[in-house]
């Protein structure tokens, strides 16, 4: 089960996360992360399975409880803010295989906006996080295409 906690930890950091992800890598912390959360769960798998849970139901509530501080995905609501707001830099950065980059800096470059208003499952669909993020993410855009 550890293994298998391990490898769902990590595909759903691949998909959700990637700015996590290549800070990770970058760090060469990748192990060291993935053993740290799972032991955190592993008190909790094991009184499941004493409870006598099945083994997918105990997978999914210590993910659940592993990705607790991931969500929600601020690389994820970047993406679809840019599809939502800005199609043509979407679409573009996607059929040449730079969406990934382009996000995983526009979480960068937002990262404070999104501390300052805590950010969080409850509030993410809040109007005034959306315009606060979408005027970093503006900025970001003009100024790149300002260098160019």
């Amino acid at each position: 089960m550890h293994t298998r906690l391990k490898e769902r930890l990590w595909a759903y950091i691949v998909q959700n996360n990637p700015d996590l992800m290549f800070n990770l890598q970058e760090e060469y912390a990748v192990i060291h992360y993935l053993e740290e959360k799972v032991s955190k769960v592993m008190p909790m798998a094991l009184r499941l399975i004493g409870e006598g849970r099945e083994g997918h139901a105990i997978e999914e509530l210590c993910v659940n409880e592993m990705t607790k501080e991931l969500r929600p995905s601020r690389y994820n609501y970047i993406c679809n803010l840019l599809e939502q707001q800005y199609r043509y830099v979407y679409y573009s950065h996607r059929e040449s295989g730079n969406l990934t980059y382009l996000a995983v800096s526009l979480v960068e470059h937002c990262r404070d906006t999104f501390n300052e208003l805590g950010f969080s499952e409850k509030n993410q669909k809040e109007q005034s996080i959306h315009a606060a993020i979408l005027e970093k993410v503006g900025e970001y855009l003009a100024e790149k295409n300002n260098k160019r």
